[in-house]
């Protein structure tokens, strides 16, 4: 039954973890993230799982990926120094392909920065941090409810995909109050790994993938015989240097990837006839909708365009849905860094407009509405 509460948004990340199955958390507190290792700490023993706080970030999601091989539904939370710690195992957990869940509330950065001040300075982190070719999944809710539900999303696009996830919000997401309703997913609504058919055998192969590209996923112990390796691998998942495998591997890790965006799309608010195209996510896209409403008010023809995937990208449908645009401003609690997808995405007739902001204050309703004035929209200059 769902519930109505008033929580955080890391309270509703904790919840949603727990409502997910999570069983395993390795963590190291650090702010603005530390109240979702703290609910996790008293709740998740009682929900029969594990707790171990780590002697730091590299050693947490280490912990996470090996519960994570035993079968275990696992997670780590963090904020921009821990995250960037812990960017060698992501990159390992992607060519492994081994399902977790990485949390990150951003604050202001680089360096420690400001630990307790909002940003959005992750972003291409999130997407580049590891080094190499490799596909990302990063999803970025806008509200404490959504804030749950995504969490629950990111579990099961973890394990159904052999990925791991970055669940990402900002500083004022993860500590505003909202009242919320609740409700638990069906368990037909968590999405489970893809298991072996076959009994145990020497002919077993831990990578030989799907019609989807997803290989399959025992859990250790469960008596599959298989490699793990943070080397190119064949199906066996022993070391390769063979250029075609490895090729086809990074192909492949890729393009499984590619269904995400279509499972949670962007909100489209006001899209129809916008010519006029706030491009935000997180906390900056609820003052850039409060902005909307306003030069609706005034006669211009805006529209908010939030997506809820960050990474990966599908560039054709972002460039299909702002066809219509004239400007799109993207906003973020950045210099600017979303804003290099939509540059690259869009034609040049469309122009594109960046508004970054730093320093640890969040965007205002003020300051989107201003930008409409400041780009010479003449119906709301007159007023």
């Amino acid at each position: 039954m769902s519930k109505r509460e008033l929580i955080s948004g890391n309270e509703a990340c904790a919840l949603g973890a727990l409502a997910s199955g999570l069983r395993f958390f390795g963590g190291y507190p650090i702010s603005p993230s530390s109240e979702i290792s703290e609910i996790l700490s008293s709740r998740l023993p009682r929900a029969g799982g594990v707790f171990v706080q780590m002697e730091d970030e590299m050693a947490s999601l280490g912990s996470v990926i090996g519960a994570s091989l035993g079968g275990l539904r696992a997670m780590t939370a963090t904020s921009g120094p821990g995250f960037t710690l812990m960017q060698e195992h992501l990159g390992y957990a992607s060519l492994a392909e081994i399902p977790c869940l990485v949390v990150d509330v951003m604050r202001v950065g680089p360096s420690t920065g400001v630990p307790t001040a909002p940003s959005q300075g992750d972003v291409m982190q999130a997407r580049w941090g590891s080094h190499g070719d490799r596909g990302t999944v990063a999803l970025s809710p806008a509200s404490v409810e959504e804030v749950y539900n995504l969490t629950v999303h990111a579990f099961n696009i973890a394990d159904r995909l052999r990925t791991p996830v970055v669940l990402m919000f900002d500083e004022v997401i993860g500590h505003m109050r909202e009242g919320v309703e609740l409700s638990p997913p069906a368990p037909e609504d968590l999405w489970g790994r893809p298991r072996p058919a076959g009994a145990p055998g020497p002919d077993f192969r831990a990578y030989a993938p799907n019609e989807q590209g997803v290989a399959q996923l025992p859990a250790f112990g469960d008596g599959y015989r298989f490699h793990v390796t943070g080397l190119f691998h064949d199906e066996r998942g022993y070391p390769t240097t063979n250029p075609d495998l490895v090729r086809q591997a990074l192909e492949r890790l890729e393009r499984k990837l590619d269904p995400i965006p279509a499972w949670l799309p962007p909100e489209k608010y006001h899209m129809t006839d916008a010519d006029f195209v706030y491009v935000a996510y997180g906390a900056v896209s609820r003052v850039a909708r409060e902005a909307v409403d306003r030069l609706r008010e005034k006669g211009v023809a805006a529209g908010l365009y939030r997506p809820r995937v960050l990474w990966p990208v599908d560039e054709a449908a972002l460039r299909k849905d702002l066809a219509k645009a004239r400007t799109v401003v993207v906003a973020e609690m950045n210099r600017g860094q979303w804003v290099q997808v939509v540059s690259q995405a869009l034609p040049p007739a469309i122009r594109v407009v960046s508004y970054g902001k730093t320093g640890g204050e969040p965007v205002t309703t003020d300051e989107m509405y201003g930008l409409a004035a400041d780009l010479n929209l003449r119906s709301v200059k007159s007023s």
